[in-house]
Parts: C-alpha cells; sequence; structure tokens
C-alpha cells in the first residue's frame, strides 16, 4: 500500500506541470523535458516515469499493467504491437489508443533523435 501512495504523490506532481493538448483522435500531445519530472529520453525513464507518462495521458488504470509488469523506458521503447494488446490484459480500446497514440510516437521519437 505504501508505493501506491509514493505512486499517486509523484504523479500528482508531474501532473502540475505537463504541457498537454487534446487531439480529436484521442491522443494527447505530451511535452517531454526535464521540467515534467521525466528525462526527455523515453530509454532514461525509471518504471515509475513510464506508469506517471500513462497516468498523465489519461490511462490511469492501465498505468497500472505498465507497474505490475515493471515496464521501463527501454522496455517500452521495445514492445511491440501485440506486447500492449496481449501482454498487459488490457481492454482493447486503451490498448490500441495506447500503442497507436504513445508508445509507437516514443519509438520513433527515439530513433530519430539517436540515428546519426
Amino acid at each position: 500500500m505504501k508505493k501506491v501512495a509514493e505512486l499517486k504523490e509523484t504523479s500528482t506532481l508531474s501532473m502540475l506541470s505537463v504541457d498537454m493538448e487534446n487531439k480529436e483522435n484521442g491522443a494527447l500531445d505530451v511535452k517531454n523535458s526535464v521540467e515534467n519530472g521525466r528525462p526527455p529520453d523515453p530509454a532514461d525513464w525509471a518504471v515509475t516515469d513510464v506508469v506517471n507518462y500513462f497516468r498523465t495521458a489519461g490511462f490511469e488504470e492501465q498505468a497500472n499493467a505498465f507497474q505490475e509488469q515493471e515496464i521501463d523506458g527501454k522496455s517500452l521503447l521495445l514492445m511491440t504491437r501485440n506486447d500492449v494488446l496481449t501482454g498487459l490484459a488490457l481492454k482493447l480500446g486503451p490498448a490500441l489508443k495506447i500503442y497507436e497514440y504513445h508508445v509507437k510516437p516514443l519509438q520513433t521519437q527515439h530513433l530519430k533523435n539517436n540515428s546519426l
């Protein structure tokens, strides 16, 4: 129970400084910077950073699956569509949105920033 209280506390803090914009397709434009409490490169995120990212993006219930499966930033960047849809035991709708609007763009952003 102590971990849950700690996660809620850090989640609230990071939510205060995140600049988000709702899009028509349900995606959120979450700007990653040092100010929102996470390192800019998802590969450097700890499990709590991943959990807070999805909570901030509006996936409060689904964020718990990332915590339970101990998905850190490096693991998140390695996830396939099938991993998200079946490996996390999420409902199909939220799982599709998480992969298409969050995991896939983070992977693409990471590849662009690290391929010189």
